[in-house]
């Protein structure tokens, strides 16, 4: 499961000091589907600013099952984000 989750959370990006209130909720549905969050081999922001007044965040997350054998990392492709203010998401499938 991945996506841009538009939540904010110390959890997943260490520039924001906070948890959001719907941090819980989507822990709790990911887990009832026996996913976990899989941190980035290569983390920064996911979503960069396009005014002064926000900042880079990282709001695109991706979730895997923790024994599935097949995907074993994904990594950020900061540089190409041309046509959106997200990054690409590469995830490998290892078999």
């Amino acid at each position: 499961m991945t996506s841009d989750f538009n939540i904010r959370d110390s959890n997943w990006d260490p520039n924001f000091y906070h948890h959001f209130i719907h941090t819980k909720d989507l822990m709790t549905i990911a887990n009832s589907l026996d996913l976990e969050l899989f941190h980035l081999s290569n983390p920064s922001p996911t979503r960069y600013a396009d005014n002064s007044y926000d900042a880079n965040s990282v709001l695109d997350l991706v979730f895997l099952a923790p024994k599935n054998p097949r995907f074993g990392k994904h990594t950020l492709l900061p540089k190409i984000y041309k046509f959106s203010n997200h990054i690409v998401i590469l995830l490998e499938n290892l078999l």
